[in-house]
């Protein structure tokens, strides 16, 4: 379990977290990465930038 850094509420990803994974909080449905497994925590997860093919 992680806690969302946005609105403080309790996150349970599915199955077995594992680093890099994108979870999504369901009170606030911001996506949070795992950063760490012990103990699980997670951040913001990056936003996506656009490839404009350069």
């Amino acid at each position: 379990m992680v806690t969302c850094p946005e609105c403080e509420s309790s996150v349970v990803p599915a199955g077995t977290p594992v680093i890099g994974e994108i979870v999504e909080c369901g009170d606030c449905a911001t996506e949070l990465e795992i950063i760490t497994l012990d103990p699980i925590r997670a951040a913001l997860a990056p936003e996506i930038e656009e490839d404009w093919g350069e």
